[in-house]
């Protein structure tokens, strides 16, 4: 599977370096142009929202698949009718962990479970890398979309830190905590490597565009 890995900073060098030899490396001293892109079978995209636009443009000329990490980039509306024109398939994920969809299962269990307690209060802390631009990061507005709850969110940024994630469920007499923590990012690139391998192993999935949690259902179901 040759793999054009777009945006090699630190999960995109992440995923170049697990691929190996199987990586076709593009960024800023090696910009990707569609004649190149179109010799990869699917591309794995980490760059940030700003570069996000044009690299789009690119891809839709490519027509080729595409794992999307990008995060902080208001994505057009008209996407998925565009992906489909081009007949080919994108996979947008904010966090790219595969344990992090263990954990959205247990938020929204959570979620529904909290209507039995007493003014519960909820509380999203996330931390991460002084490098990060967007705040609070893609992943803490997920966790409170896949907890079904208002929720305070509040962000820091500190050294090296590769993620952090805390829900906080208050109570007058109790407190539950979960908690979430990535130790290397090879966590992400791994997860956006095994999606681009299940996009290509499962050529029966239509043309459009997919949220990770979607894949990951879709897998999960299987091998129950």
């Amino acid at each position: 599977m040759k793999t054009a890995v777009i945006g090699t900073g630190k999960t995109g060098g992440a995923v170049a370096d697990l691929l190996g030899e199987n990586a076709i490396r593009f960024d800023k001293d090696n910009p990707p142009k569609v004649k190149a892109l179109k010799e990869a079978d699917i591309a794995i995209v980490f760059v940030p929202g700003s570069a996000a636009s044009e690299i789009l443009e690119l891809l839709l000329e490519a027509k080729i698949p595409a794992v999307w990490g990008t995060t902080g980039f208001k994505w057009p509306a008209n996407l998925p009718d565009r992906v489909k024109i081009a007949g080919t398939r994108w996979v947008i994920g904010s966090n790219f962990s595969l344990g992090m969809n263990l954990v959205r299962k247990a938020l929204s269990m959570f979620g529904d479970g909290s209507g039995l307690l007493r003014n519960p209060e909820f509380h999203i802390h996330e931390v991460h890398h002084i490098h990060k631009q967007d705040a609070p990061s893609g992943t803490a507005l997920s966790w409170q979309d896949w907890l079904g709850k208002e929720a305070a969110i509040s962000s820091a940024r500190e050294g090296d830190v590769k993620g952090l994630h805390e829900l906080h469920i208050k109570t007058e007499y109790e407190s539950i905590y979960l908690k979430h923590e990535a130790h290397d990012r090879k966590l992400f690139a791994e997860g956006a490597i095994w999606t681009a391998k299940y996009l290509m192993e499962n050529p029966q999935i239509d043309a459009g565009v997919y949220h990770f949690s979607s894949i990951f259902d879709q897998a999960f179901k299987k091998q129950l």
